[in-house]
């Protein structure tokens, strides 16, 4: 194969970035703030939970509004969705920093969720629609390369904002990323679904589509599996600030290291296997067991660490367990679009709501505890990558056994 020339492989290079920055709006717009709840509940004599309900509305706006732009962009190519979505988030961060009580902010923050869901799953549609087979699992890589290590560094990230801004600081820094990325959209990110590949609008299209995929037990193989995976993380994200610096005393700079190291894993984790499967050295499906089967055993060992082996075997099991998610994902991410290009968006709009929903309903359950105990959190993390593992491995062998089914043809470079 030639090499492309040097503007074209820059140019492949920008849209990458760019469908990377998008996909990361949804943690940075979660985790950024995070460290501000306390003093968002002061300055706007809010209760606690009031204001925690913010956090939730964000998370419902991400997962609703994945299944709507999803399909959406079907039916209206991608480019378009991809501008108003980048453009609605810029507009609602900036709203919300000057929210004036928190039901203002409950509100603002579900339409933030809305809008950046859209660029999260219409630009995993885009790779799809550019490449396929290995290439597209090349892609996928590259493409989590931004976005993977967000939803570990933004709570970082807030923290070192709120020393030098308030809470609504935050957000307005919030509004100037997705201003840069919406500049990049527009210079870097064409239209990449031509008018003759669309589908026809209306509700029974998208039921149609739902419903294909639905029925395609490999698909709903791979969204299990990031979607468990992904709540084995968030439980992690959730819970590691209480575990680590409440429980066992971490500096906040012992911390910020942590959770560093942990973001060296994870994104050299998700380049080994986006490398791995592309070079065709190991295919999709066993990347996602073996990744699968890391992330339980480190969880596993986080459980354990929680019971007794203390400190040690907390960091240890964690750093585990986002080098397993890591591996497993893009292999996932690629078998669930692979099949049905013509349901890419529907497709990618599975993908990202089982991982919010799910990945939501496991941060409440780690503060079971109550503050005494990082049992909880290593119990979560557990039965999740333990259940993304066996349900995975279980739809996986009842689909076809053709080898068209894992993972598509080959397709050109990223």
């Amino acid at each position: 194969m030639t090499r492309p020339d040097p503007p074209a492989r820059r140019g492949r290079l920008a849209r990458t970035a760019v469908l990377g920055s998008l996909t990361a709006a949804a943690p940075l717009a979660i985790d950024t703030y995070l460290p501000a709840l306390p003093a968002i509940a002061v300055e706007l004599e809010a209760s606690a939970s009031l204001v925690a309900l913010s956090l939730t509305a964000c998370v419902v706006g991400l997962a609703v509004g994945q299944l709507v732009a999803g399909p959406l962009s079907d039916v209206l190519g991608r480019r378009r969705p991809i501008i108003v979505g980048a453009a609605g988030f810029v507009l609602l961060s900036a709203a919300c920093a000057a929210a004036p009580d928190v039901g203002t902010l409950v509100a603002l923050r579900l339409g933030q969720g809305l809008f950046g869901a859209v660029g999260i799953v219409v630009a995993r549609a885009v790779v799809r629609d550019l490449y396929d087979g290995p290439a597209a699992a090349r892609a996928f890589a590259a493409l989590m390369l931004v976005s993977g290590v967000a939803p570990i560094v933004a709570p970082v990230l807030g923290g070192q904002l709120l020393r030098l801004t308030s809470w609504r600081g935050v957000f307005v820094v919030l509004a100037a990323l997705g201003a840069v990325v919406l500049v990049g959209v527009l210079l870097a990110v064409p239209e990449t679904l031509p008018p003759d590949r669309r589908t026809a609008a209306g509700w029974r299209t998208t039921r149609h589509a739902f419903g294909v995929l639905l029925a395609d037990t490999r698909v709903l193989a791979c969204v299990a599996a990031a979607g468990l995976g992904f709540a084995a993380m968030f439980a992690y994200i959730s819970g590691s600030t209480f575990v680590l610096q409440g429980l066992y005393g971490l500096s906040p700079q012992g911390f910020s290291a942590v959770f560093a190291v942990n973001s060296v894993g994870i994104v050299s984790a998700v380049q080994l296997s986006g490398r791995l499967v592309g070079a065709e050295k190991v295919r999709p499906h066993r990347a996602v067991l073996v990744g699968l089967t890391i992330a339980s055993l480190g969880s596993a060992t986080v459980l354990v660490g929680a019971l007794g082996l203390g400190l040690p075997g907390v960091v240890a099991g964690l750093f585990v367990t986002v080098c397993g998610v890591g591996t497993a994902l893009p292999a996932a991410t690629t078998l669930s679009l692979a099949d049905h290009p013509e349901h890419a968006g529907s497709a990618s709009a599975l993908l990202g709501t089982a991982q919010f929903i799910v990945g939501g309903v496991s941060a409440p359950l780690v503060g079971i505890g109550g503050g005494r105990t990082a049992v909880p959190m290593g119990v979560v993390m557990t039965v999740a990558a333990l259940l993304a593992l066996v349900t995975f491995g279980v739809l996986w062998r009842r689909g076809p056994a053709d080898g068209a089914r894992d993972g598509g043809q080959l397709g050109s470079d990223p």
